[in-house]
């Protein structure tokens, strides 16, 4: 399934294309520790927007939010599916490279 996801980072965003994999990291409060809530998640798309947003890798500008964040869309399981959206609810998400498409 597609599930759309806010990363807290714009310029990170920026930096993906469609068939890269990603874990999604999600940082809670105060928490002192980050955790894993997604594992090797290939990214669908990297939508994109017009004026306002960081560029991205194929140079037109990832979609901002509100928050300084923008948004991606990753292919992952029902279950992983409803972890990322809980995670974002209640935090801030980060992504890693797992390998590049």
């Amino acid at each position: 399934m597609s599930a759309p996801v806010r990363i807290a980072d714009a310029a990170t965003v920026g930096l993906l294309r469609p068939g890269d994999h990603v874990d999604v990291i999600a940082a809670v409060g105060g928490d002192a520790e980050a955790k894993v809530v997604a594992r090797d998640a290939r990214v669908a798309q990297v939508p994109h927007g017009t004026g306002g947003g960081w560029p991205s890798a194929d140079g037109a500008e990832a979609v901002p939010t509100g928050d300084g964040g923008a948004l991606v869309v990753l292919s992952v399981g029902r279950e992983t599916a409803r972890n990322l959206a809980g995670a974002g609810a209640v935090g801030r998400l980060a992504v890693a490279v797992t390998h590049a498409g």
